[in-house]
């Protein structure tokens, strides 16, 4: 569970036996603004860590291992800081994952504010693409990140927090610097990923496996 100690992020880790063929790399969601630390009852921390032990089972017989991240922060809290709070946290992480599983593709997989943060470190070298579930993507949020890698998002209709408009916005953009760039349309469901599970899960396992291919 996470620590409530906010100093530093934290990783949950989910490994294959051996070598891992690739990794993913879970990054929940957030809120604007929040300094508070992220805690054991946080439910964008809770929903992220009940998709990552859904997917494992595929993950696992595919060689691929999973890791977790607990931002520091709450927020994205942009101008506290160099960057964004979820941003310096994902840094980390995949830094981590460069200095042990060296030359092992990362795919980013995203919720809500973790796909805007997945979009924004997708330059690191070891990220092969970023899976983005109804993501946070302001209008004109960049995609300069994005270049070379596989972007894949997947979005509700009746999402009221973020926008899916501006989720396909945001892959029309793409489209013109990622290797590929996807928009699906996930129906008449909301932002929670409270309806239509077995889809959101099944999105989400099989384009992480498809870009670390």
């Amino acid at each position: 569970m996470p620590s409530s100690d906010p100093s530093t992020p934290e990783l949950e880790r989910r490994e294959v036996d051996g070598a891992p063929a690739g990794l993913v790399l879970v990054l929940h969601g957030g809120k604007e603004h929040g300094l508070d630390p992220v805690g054991s009852r946080s439910g964008s921390w809770l929903r992220a860590r009940w998709m990552t032990s859904q997917i494992t089972g595929r993950a696992h017989r595919a060689g691929v291992s999973l890791w977790l991240l607990r931002y520091r922060h709450q927020g994205w809290n942009a101008g506290v800081g160099s960057e964004p709070s979820p941003v310096r946290d994902a840094r980390w992480a995949l830094e981590t994952a460069r200095r042990e599983l060296a030359g092992v593709p990362v795919v980013l997989l995203g919720h809500s504010m973790g796909g805007r943060t997945a979009a924004a470190v997708a330059d690191d070298p070891a990220v092969a693409g970023v899976v983005a579930l109804a993501p946070w993507l302001p209008s004109g949020e960049p995609v300069a990140a994005l270049a070379g890698k596989h972007f894949g998002a997947a979005h509700g209709r009746r999402d009221k927090i973020t926008s899916p408009r501006r989720t396909e916005e945001f892959v029309r953009r793409a489209t013109d610097v990622a290797a590929s760039a996807e928009f699906h349309d996930m129906g008449a469901v909301g932002h929670y990923m409270l309806r239509g599970i077995p889809r959101w899960n099944a999105f989400a396992i099989d384009r992480s496996l498809e870009f670390l291919r």
